[in-house]
């Protein structure tokens, strides 16, 4: 059967952004494959990932790190969102690492009977996940029912190179692995950088880095670091839609809910098979479709399973035609970055949010 939509995912692009990283970085990576790998297919792109030379895998959910597990990953798998009430005694008979920023969540894993690895980790100046005012109190723990492996923090601004945060952060974070040393504890892994440090800053590589949106080949920041092309990165996600109908209308009509826009001339109307709920952004404004050569924004608003693009009065396009809604742009067609933008948000967004209804096919190659 057809589908009126799906995200087309480039494997041998993820592959060679991959390969690129762990150039750059000089270290072992780490492939963020969480929120159903950006969007990209959970299992598919972390089998490819461990194909491609990942020497890690790393999500939020202990459910995500399960379900590599049980379909084929042997690498080593990162958790770093398991709360304390989680089923620690799961994560270690799968082998899985889990990172811990609480005492709360240590003395449960502590509790277990066979010793579980573990990641510390620490807030550098983020304020969101780690050891803080704890920290303390922490190092004063009995750490002999655990196997400390890791410790990691998380830059706030890496995406901004030149902010000193970046260098504080750096630092906090060295004071910290010494704080660790002082009591005994050298985990032999310590992970700081994510996309943006992997590709600006190596004074924070130390012998991991946790590369998310640059393993898709998107930028982290386009405006402060560059696009894609630039970084030596190749997008892994074409999406595109079919046209359910194409319709010629006169100046002067009203388009979508409320009434929002209206045609200046006689045109051609596209309705795109794909909405909200199959998370195209219902704020955007800017983007559109990629058809024959030409691009064809969006007029009105964005329903739940279409929105409206026009095609403009010579257009050849008919229904069931395929069209693009964003790629790599080499053709001249709309990116993450430009549907980032039209939505008053980011690439990260963009991708992640395509949901179930939509359908991923996977290929070699794309572009």
């Amino acid at each position: 059967m057809e589908h009126r939509a799906e995200a087309r995912i480039d494997i041998a692009a993820i592959a060679a952004n991959i390969s690129h990283l762990k150039t750059v970085s000089g270290v072992d990576l780490l492939a963020v494959v969480k929120a159903d790998a950006y969007g990209h297919g959970l299992i598919e792109v972390g089998l490819a990932a461990q194909k491609s030379g990942a020497d890690w895998l790393g999500v939020a959910l202990l459910e995500e790190a399960i379900a590599l597990r049980t379909h084929g990953v042997r690498i080593p798998i990162l958790a770093w969102l398991v709360p304390p009430g989680s089923d620690f005694r799961a994560a270690h008979s799968h082998d899985i690492d889990i990172a811990v920023s609480s005492i709360a969540a240590f003395n449960e894993i502590s509790a277990l009977k066979s010793h579980a690895r573990i990641h510390v980790e620490v807030d550098t100046g983020m304020t969101r996940g780690g050891f803080l005012d704890e920290w303390q109190e922490f190092l004063n723990l009995d750490f002999s029912k655990v196997d400390v492996v890791g410790l990691f923090s998380h830059f706030a601004r890496a995406d901004e190179p030149d902010e000193k945060q970046n260098a504080d952060q750096l630092n906090r974070f060295t004071m910290m692995v010494a704080d660790l040393a002082a009591v005994g504890i050298n985990p032999p892994i310590k992970h700081l950088s994510n996309s943006a440090a992997t590709l600006k800053n190596p004074n924070a590589t130390f012998n991991l880095v946790r590369t998310g949106i640059a393993m898709y080949g998107l930028s982290p920041d386009i405006k402060t670091l560059g696009d894609s092309k630039s970084l030596g990165l190749k997008p892994a996600m074409q999406l595109r839609a079919k046209l359910h109908l194409v319709k010629r209308v006169p100046a002067g009509s009203k388009v979508g809910y409320g009434a929002t826009a209206v045609t200046s001339e006689q045109t051609y109307l596209g309705v795109v098979a794909m909405g909200y709920a199959d998370g195209i952004p219902r704020i955007v404004q800017g983007a559109g479709v990629f058809f024959d050569g030409k691009r064809a924004p969006i007029i009105g608003r964005v329903s739940m399973d279409q929105f409206v693009v026009d095609l403009g009065a010579s257009t050849t396009a008919l229904a069931g035609d395929w069209t693009i809604v964003f790629g790599d742009g080499s053709q001249g067609e709309y990116t993450a970055d430009d549907w980032g933008a039209a939505s008053l948000s980011i690439n990260y967004e963009i991708v992640t949010r395509i949901g179930p209804r939509v359908p991923r096919i996977y290929a070699p190659h794309l572009y």
